[in-house]
């Protein structure tokens, strides 16, 4: 990544994801592991992380945004105004200023850190964790395009991304953000449907699991609409066909709209403060 080369990058908070992010930068060997440091407040996290990704990490946020090109705020939404205020003096528009934590906006960003700093919003999920997340980005009022093409191919290494206006965020994080929880039940539910039709758990989870997983990958590399494949899979009169049914007359569509919609809402009410 020619875009990333030779450039030193901060990640602001060593927990789940910023460690994932850090990890997927050494493993693609987009940045080298000398280029990249991680702050945290955790002496043990900080050993750990240095020893598995051979990078270098602090306890110190300021040195470390203070000679990175590129900053990763990797840190809890009710942690980043401490956050930006200990960072302050070392961000300059030379910068870019990546942001991960739900709810807060590209210009509550730039407001905080006080000048035109470059920042891009990103809307992450779980899935990262085995290189298949989902990441949403929105560029703040003064990123440039190259700083969104930057940020994208970061979080291409543990996944995949697309470029959006920050007005959608809280549809994304409604979405995407939420919906590997919303998956995990429904393989929850599945898991416990066969055991009460039968099968032993752990067959019934395999089953599940692996179930879920062939019809995503069946989505995707057919490149075909999902209607068109359920389709595919109902004979009339059949046991899908039946087992459709029962999901269209307890309105499972309502269902997952009615979920998707409450998420969102929730993420407009942490951006408000609430």
């Amino acid at each position: 990544m020619l875009m990333l080369k030779d450039k030193k990058v901060a990640v602001i908070g060593g927990g789940k994801m910023g460690s994932i992010i850090a990890s997927g930068l050494v493993r693609h060997r987009m940045v080298s592991p000398q280029n990249i440091v991680v702050t945290d407040i955790d002496a043990a996290r900080r050993n750990y992380l240095r020893k598995a990704l051979k990078i270098k990490t602090t306890a110190d946020n300021l040195p470390a945004v203070k000679n990175a090109g590129v900053v990763l705020l990797a840190v809890k939404p009710q942690n980043m105004a401490v956050t930006l205020q200990e960072i302050k003096s070392a961000v300059d528009t030379s910068k870019v200023v990546i942001s991960i934590a739900a709810g807060i906006t590209t210009k509550w960003i730039e407001k905080a850190l006080g000048q035109n700093i470059r920042v891009v919003r990103v809307m992450p999920n779980t899935p990262a964790l085995v290189g298949e997340g989902a990441a949403a980005v929105a560029a703040g009022r003064h990123a440039r395009t190259a700083d969104v093409k930057l940020t994208r191919a970061i979080f291409n290494a543990v996944g995949m991304t697309v470029e959006v206006k920050e007005k959608l965020m809280d549809a994304i994080t409604g979405l995407s953000g939420s919906g590997p929880a919303y998956f995990f039940l429904m393989i929850e539910a599945l898991t416990e449907a066969g055991v009460k039709t039968g099968l032993k758990r752990g067959m019934a989870k395999t089953l599940a699991v692996q179930t879920m997983l062939g019809a995503a990958r069946l989505c995707i590399e057919s490149g075909r609409e999902p209607a068109d494949l359920r389709e595919m899979v109902t004979s009339p009169g059949g046991t899908t066909f039946a087992g459709l049914k029962v999901l269209e007359e307890k309105n499972f569509r309502g269902i997952i709209t009615a979920a998707v919609k409450a998420a969102t809402s929730r993420s407009r009410e942490l951006a408000a403060g609430k």
